[in-house]
């Protein structure tokens, strides 16, 4: 990556489904870095990666990654690699690395790669780095059993070359020192980030403008459920049935339900298309052979084979988008040999997510307990990410605090706007996790 001199400080997030990255102004403030080229969509950068086979290239890999990943895949889906919702295996002790065309990749590979495709679509505003990067990080981590201190050592592999001074920040926090921006009297502040693989909470007293130390964090929680969760029941019930989830197969005379981890794994954005690899295709085709419906096994060994991991996300992102205006909408997905028209009410999809929805309202009562602070004592809430959309969510905290005490904004930026903001202090350290 490039030199890594110029006065200021960056806020990076580095999200689950998308990236963004706020710069300094000098003046008190922070402006969003807008990515350039055909392919750019604003400020928000896709946290995917796309490789193939190239002669020229280093160890006769490509890759790109941002919308540009999205467009290598759509140009050559069966001769691509796409890779998502990377950040969710960062703190998995299970994932050691993933083979891409025979080459192993870990974790702060996958994270480098990402960076310096990053840096390289900035249109030059990222060439000359400040020193100082405020990165985010979640509250809680994603996955079975996250281990936080290998998460830790990954970041700071994958972060080692990006700046000189990194410090991780709490994403809520990120998002309170925005939402702090728009404040001009003092007030207790909740804060719910509602990523792609977690949702994480602060509470901030924010103090009146000019106020020596605006923001004092309370508490923080989290709890790894996020919208790659609510992705997954939509998968679980539309898409999983029809590739062989709750079939049988037979074995030494017996007949015995098919592994569920299968199917687990087909359902994580960020394991479906590494399951495209001789060993896993090998091991679906002596299941297949066995099967007492080998025609479903086929199905999922297509979807793996010709690369549907984006479309099938694609459309399940449609569903949920549709689902937040409507009451009803039709799921629709064709590949791979395989063909799903569904319509779904919103009122199942909530009944899908409303266990999830439990665990994530039982970790906001977490903070406000560590905060020793009841509901009437937030003054505002302030909603970000993309699932804070889904009504069912904006109901909880219209139930718990009043709709007058809810806004949101950002949905997809103000952590690291905040983030920046955070840089821009005498001493960022002091917010760091």
């Amino acid at each position: 990556m490039n030199a890594i001199s110029a006065p200021g400080a960056l806020g990076l997030d580095f999200g689950t489904t998308n990236t963004v990255v706020a710069r300094t102004d000098g003046a008190g403030g922070a402006d969003l870095i807008d990515i350039a080229g055909a392919e750019a969509t604003g400020a928000v950068f896709r946290s995917a990666l796309s490789f193939w086979e190239e002669e020229r290239a280093l160890d006769g890999i490509a890759c790109e990654a941002g919308p540009w990943a999205i467009a290598e895949y759509l140009q050559s889906p069966i001769d691509s690699r796409f890779v998502q919702s990377f950040k969710t295996i960062a703190a998995s002790p299970s994932f050691e690395r993933a083979l891409i065309f025979g080459k192993p990749f870990r974790f702060e590979d996958f994270g480098r790669l990402f960076l310096q495709r990053l840096v390289r679509h900035a249109g030059g505003r990222l060439d000359d780095r400040p020193a100082r990067v405020i990165v985010g990080r979640p509250v809680e981590y994603a996955g079975a059993r996250p281990d936080a201190t290998l998460a830790r050592q990954r970041y700071d592999l994958m972060f080692r070359d990006f700046g000189v001074e990194v410090h991780y920040v709490y994403e809520p926090l990120g998002a309170a020192f925005s939402y702090a921006a728009r404040l001009t009297e003092p007030a207790t502040v909740l804060v719910a980030d509602f990523g792609g693989g977690t949702t994480d909470f602060s509470i901030v007293r924010v103090g009146a403008p000019g106020a020596g130390r605006r923001c004092v964090p309370l508490a923080s929680t989290g709890v790894g459920i996020a919208g790659d969760r609510f992705d997954r029941h939509i998968v679980d019930r539309l898409v999983l049935p029809m590739i062989g989830k709750g079939g049988q197969y037979r074995s030494m005379g017996k007949t015995l339900d098919i592994p569920g981890g299968w199917f687990a794994e087909f359902a994580d954005w960020s394991r479906l298309a590494l399951m495209r690899n001789r060993r896993t295709l090998d091991d679906l085709a002596r299941l297949q052979r066995h099967a007492l419906d080998p025609d479903a096994i086929a199905r999922m060994i297509a979807l793996i084979e010709h690369e549907q991991g984006f479309p099938l996300y694609d459309a399940v992102g449609r569903l949920k988008r549709a689902l937040s205006t409507q009451d009803r909408a039709e799921f629709r997905f064709e590949g791979g040999g395989v063909d799903i028209v569904a319509e779904v009410r919103r009122s199942q999809f909530e009944d899908w997510i409303a266990a999830d929805l439990t665990r994530i309202e039982a970790a906001m009562d977490g903070a406000l307990a560590a905060a020793r602070i009841d509901a009437g004592g937030i003054d505002r809430v302030f909603l970000t990410g993309g699932s804070s959309l889904i009504p069912a969510i904006r109901a909880m905290f219209d139930r718990r605090f009043g709709s007058e005490r809810v806004a949101t904004g950002g949905e997809l930026t103000s952590i690291a706007h905040g983030l920046a903001l955070i840089g821009g202090e005498a001493d960022p350290a002091v917010w760091a996790a």
